[in-house]
């Protein structure tokens, strides 16, 4: 569509999680280390809680692909929202187990103990993440559990990683699976990038994708983004990339704030976050030097 004309080899704020374009700064990269050290560590159950678009599915598809070699086998769960069995059951299909036919509970927990053993002996960790884990059922949370009993006299034979939204918390918090969140052994949560952080983002996206030219988002313009996205990377890439086409539209070779303007007005979540936000004790300064007492006078006034 725009990368032509702006210089680009390919889209550069798809939100897919594609992790040639993870960023590893700031708080990712933080979280990315944390979660190798505790993995190295031999940690049982690791937690990990963002709000919607902060970047969880990309952290941990970036684990993944960094993890995968001679010391790790991993297995991954999209989708946890899963009854015991079907749990059981995607957890041998990730460890390769033919899962052609219909197994017992007892049969299957045989054939995955057997399984997490012969790679234990190989001098390997198998490591489990699991996304979207607020929507685990709790049946299935306590399943899980049981699933990190498997043990050697030495070490754990799975390690698991729970990726999830704030809900996450008030689900460990239910009674009936408060025996999992004393297995948590480390957490940590993923927070909105700040403004600073929000440049160096677009840049990096933007050299990946081939653009070597000045800065392409004016300063008025990353101004509104970073408050309509409120740091959130999901929302940056949308506000980015409806930007970028309101101002290929337009012919224009770099977005100004009309374009990112556009682009928020044309954006639900970003609409509720950006409305006019006024500076009060600007206002009430304001006011006091007119001499005008009403707000709804002074913004006439304006």
């Amino acid at each position: 569509m725009y990368q032509e004309y702006f210089g680009l080899t390919e889209a550069p704020f798809s939100i897919t999680p594609d992790t040639s374009y993870f960023y590893a700064q700031g708080h990712y990269s933080e979280a990315l280390n944390t979660l190798l050290v505790a993995l190295r560590a031999g940690e049982g159950f690791i937690k990990v809680t963002g709000e919607v678009g902060t970047g969880k599915t990309m952290l941990c598809r970036k684990l993944l692909n960094t993890v995968e070699d001679d010391r790790f086998v991993t297995a991954y769960i999209p989708n946890p929202m899963l009854t015991p069995y079907g749990l059981q059951s995607a957890v041998a299909d990730e460890l390769g187990l033919d899962m052609s036919r219909h197994y017992g509970h007892h049969q299957l927990l045989k054939m995955i103990t057997n399984r997490l053993v012969e790679i234990t002996n190989e001098g390997k960790n198998v490591v489990l993440c699991i996304d979207e884990a607020q929507a685990m059922p709790v049946e299935t949370m306590e399943a899980l559990r049981l699933l990190t009993n498997l043990e050697t006299e030495k070490q754990k034979l799975l390690q698991v990683i729970l990726f999830g939204q704030p809900e996450l918390d008030d689900r460990l918090n239910d009674k009936d699976v408060r025996q999992l969140k004393q297995r948590i052994t480390f957490s940590y949560k993923l927070k909105p990038i700040d403004r600073e952080g929000m440049e160096l983002y677009l840049t990096h996206r933007l050299r990946i994708a081939g653009y070597q030219g000045r800065n392409l988002f004016e300063d008025a313009a990353m101004n509104s983004l970073y408050r309509a996205s409120r740091g959130i990377p999901r929302l940056i890439n949308i506000l980015s990339h409806k930007s970028m086409m309101s101002a290929y539209g337009e012919g224009t070779k770099y977005v100004e704030v009309k374009n990112m303007q556009a682009a928020i007005k044309d954006t639900a979540d970003a609409q509720l976050s950006n409305r006019d936000r006024f500076n009060w004790k600007w206002i009430v300064a304001a006011m006091a030097a007119l001499g005008i007492v009403s707000v709804t006078a002074f913004l006439a006034f304006r």
